[in-house]
């Protein structure tokens, strides 16, 4: 599985590069805030909303500290779309959130 810093992500997003950005935490962690232009995807319900994941491009995947998210990256990998794993999450995200 790949992976990339919450550093590496964000000069990427302020580079104004298109990120497919999948947030897999639940809904009352997500009203905390979220990474700019992240889609909200609880990773319990990420098996059934597959279709709703872009896969002609990488996915790069978020939770609260990475482990959640390295769980998604298997499921999404299983389903044939690359994903890449935000180690550190939101615990390390240094940017603006938004709710």
């Amino acid at each position: 599985m790949k992976s990339i810093s919450t550093d590496e992500l964000q000069g990427k997003l302020e580079a104004g590069e298109k990120v497919q950005l999948i947030d897999v935490r639940e809904d009352d962690e997500v009203a905390a805030g979220m990474v700019p232009g992240a889609k909200h995807i609880a990773l319990g319900t990420l098996p059934d909303r597959l279709s709703e994941v872009d896969s002609s491009q990488a996915v790069h995947v978020i939770c609260r500290s990475g482990k959640r998210s390295a769980k998604a990256c298997e499921i999404l990998e299983s389903g044939g779309i690359e994903a890449v794993n935000v180690d550190g999450g939101m615990l390390d995200w240094k940017g603006e959130t938004h709710a």
